[in-house]
């Protein structure tokens, strides 16, 4: 879920497409793109898509054409996937388990009354990530030749990081909490260009890039505040302040400063008195601003495709219909001869 700071974005945020990325490293927030996998890639009724024995297949098959997109464009990913999370998101963790049940049941009810878009719509809205799942997946990129971190804890946090080092050029997820982690370019929307459905209306969903500097910029804050208004608005590691929204947050750290200074100003907002122990905020501040993260981690190598082990996986174990995947794939070693000839082109021209 992340920070709530659509509104405070959208001043500063372009549309850019996949040709704007050639040659460029992304980070993926890996968690947070398979569950945008598991949430959208549902049959009619909502059902996740499964093989032949009822295993889960959503992800893969969301994994499989959406970096098969990303190699046609010549980008180049790195799936970060999330570690041990920090004490202070378990309760956030519960509270979205128990969301999942409760829609969980109304899905069933809707089910029952064949009600399949109510069905679906609450479907989507009870996905769950296992280990097996995970590890599937980690299968499917490293048998793209992908290279995959293993992060401390944030993927986010791990992500920013190697932008920050300059092993990677963004961050992509759709969460704005990369930004408070440091993330310097933030990429949402991280697909070719889409119209999906909102209600009974039709939206086109464009590739976003949030540049931080420019963002704190516009605001005229610094990332420290910034860290501090996702305290008052709520992030995962604290449910926020109740009556502040992204404008009133933005406000009272612009005109007060800090959080300690609204609370030994015993600020008021709608009448009640901020009341935040000083303890939790920097607890919540260490987490954003010097983040739990992997410094030594292996050096990005992007290997050769297993073209053999992805049909194995896909279409052997997980029953993938096999035309669909090797017309895929084709698609990827036709791309492979071409730069190939380009390559022995240039040599002899130079030669």
């Amino acid at each position: 879920m992340g920070i709530k700071i659509n509104e405070l974005v959208n001043e500063v945020k372009r549309t850019i497409r996949f040709e704007n990325l050639f040659n460029k490293r992304v980070a993926i927030d890996a968690f947070n793109t398979i569950y945008q996998f598991l949430a959208i890639i549902r049959q009619r009724d909502g059902t996740l898509l499964m093989d032949d024995e009822g295993n889960v297949t959503s992800h893969l098959s969301g994994l499989f054409y959406r970096t098969i997109n990303f190699l046609e464009h010549n980008i180049r990913p790195i799936f970060v996937f999330d570690g041990t999370p920090s004490e202070l998101k378990l309760d956030t963790i519960e509270e979205r388990r128990k969301i999942k049940e409760e829609y969980k049941e109304k899905m069933i009810k809707a089910k029952e009354a064949e009600d399949f878009r109510e069905a679906k719509k609450y479907a989507q809205l009870t996905s769950k990530l296992d280990k097996n799942m995970i590890e599937e997946s980690k299968k499917l990129v490293n048998y793209f030749g992908i290279p995959i971190i293993d992060a401390s804890s944030e993927g986010e946090a791990q992500s920013a990081y190697l932008v920050q080092l300059g092993d990677a050029w963004a961050c992509a997820s759709q969460d704005y909490d990369t930004l408070l982690f440091g993330g310097e370019r933030l990429i949402r929307n991280f697909a070719v260009s889409r119209t999906v459905k909102v209600r009974d209306t039709s939206k086109t969903l464009d590739i976003e890039y949030i540049s931080l500097e420019k963002f704190l910029e516009n605001l005229k804050i610094t990332r420290e505040q910034l860290v501090e208004m996702g305290i008052l608005i709520g992030t995962d590691f604290f449910p926020g302040v109740k009556g502040i929204g992204q404008h009133t947050a933005l406000d009272l750290i612009k005109e007060h400063g800090s959080l300690e200074n609204m609370l030994n100003s015993n600020i008021k907002v709608r009448g009640k008195e901020i009341n935040i122990d000083m303890k939790v905020i920097d607890q919540i501040k260490q987490i954003f601003l010097n983040p739990d993260i992997k410094k030594e981690y292996p050096k990005l190598v992007w290997k050769k495709i297993d073209y053999e082990k992805i049909q194995e996986l896909l279409i052997e174990q997980h029953n993938f219909s096999t035309q669909r995947v090797n017309n895929a794939l084709e698609r990827l070693k036709k791309q492979e001869l071409s730069k190939r000839q380009v390559t022995l082109d240039s040599f002899l021209k130079k030669s």
